[in-house]
């Protein structure tokens, strides 16, 4: 009686487990909402297929029944093909029901190759019909009278679907609006017709059709604030000025320089053919004496010499000025 107690038991056991693996593979309850939803499904091909093929049947037929209620022709293939991809199947159908309700034209094989590429397509679609607000960061730029201007920028763009895929992001927008706003400030003549008009900056970038290449369509470039900054060009001409003036002072240091090098020069000459005076003079005496010896020159006629330097000497003491004669006495 016990044995029997306990193959019972084990056999409610064994039959709870093979009901649950039942109503795991075969979503009865699933099943019955997408009928009554209008929604064809098969259990053996569709539900028990999925959960071999490791596809979440709740995630792919409350998705059909949202897309059937809006309206939309899908099927169960296709959402399933797009799961097994690794993409987001409620954000697709969600993006189509958005995209059909807002009268914009989306495929699901666009959207799910947006979803696929990295995007939200979601938040596309809702930026579709949102448009959204971007600033720039503080953009500085000099005008031609070399005053200093910082610009804040707002621009208003909305999602381009057909370039969503492939298409540049916000930052390129922000890269090509900034430079847009230096190249007409700095061709600007003045920085006060700058800041009399600001909105001339955001018609001339606007113009410019920089949104080309990305994934978004830019509707309008608003000028936030305008400040005015350092004035560059006085600044610059200052910087110049210094520089040229410490070019004119080593250059007149290299003059001074070689000026004093030159006088250098010139006095190692003057105590050159000074020693060779002195050396000259040296053969005076030789020479006299030679001529005494040789009897060309006499007693008389040395001291007749004499004389003459002596008086000649004296003439050019009467002549010279008084503190030359003050240095010589010192001297």
């Amino acid at each position: 009686m016990e044995a029997l107690t306990g193959i019972s038991v084990l056999v409610i056991f064994l039959g709870i487990i093979f009901l649950f693996m039942i109503l795991y593979f075969v979503p009865i309850g699933l099943f019955i909402t997408a009928y009554f939803s209008g929604v064809k499904t098969r259990i053996f091909k569709d539900l028990i297929g999925m959960r071999l093929r490791k596809v979440s049947p709740q995630i792919i037929i409350r998705n059909l029944i949202a897309a059937t209620k809006a309206g939309l022709n899908l099927n169960i293939s296709m959402l399933e093909a797009h799961y097994l991809a690794g993409g987001n199947v409620s954000n697709v159908v969600n993006a189509l029901i958005s995209a059909n309700k807002a009268n914009i034209d989306l495929e699901f094989d666009k959207a799910a190759a947006i979803d696929l590429a990295g995007r939200d397509v979601l938040e596309a679609v809702k930026m579709s019909v949102i448009p959204k607000v971007i600033e720039t960061p503080l953009v500085a730029a000099v005008a031609k009278d070399g005053i200093q201007l910082k610009a804040i920028a707002r621009i208003t763009v909305r999602t381009n679907l057909e370039r969503l895929v492939g298409g540049a992001g916000e930052a390129t927008i922000l890269a090509r609006v900034g430079e847009g706003i230096v190249s007409t400030i700095g061709s600007s003549s003045s920085h006060k017709a700058v800041l009399e008009n600001p909105d001339s900056i955001s018609k001339v970038v606007l113009s410019k059709g920089l949104d080309a290449g990305t994934a978004f369509e830019i509707l309008s470039i608003d000028i936030a604030d305008v400040d005015v900054g350092s004035n560059i060009g006085a600044i610059l001409q200052t910087d110049q000025a210094e520089a040229d003036l410490k070019v004119a002072r080593a250059k007149a240091e290299e003059r001074r320089a070689a000026a004093v090098a030159f006088e250098q020069e010139m006095n190692a000459e003057v105590a050159r053919m000074r020693a060779k005076v002195v050396e000259a003079e040296a053969e005076v005496p030789k020479a006299m004496a030679d001529a005494f010896r040789s009897g060309r020159l006499g007693v008389m006629d040395y001291y007749n010499m004499r004389n003459v330097q002596a008086d000649t000497e004296m003439r050019t003491s009467i002549a010279k000025p008084e503190e030359k004669k003050d240095k010589d006495k010192n001297g």
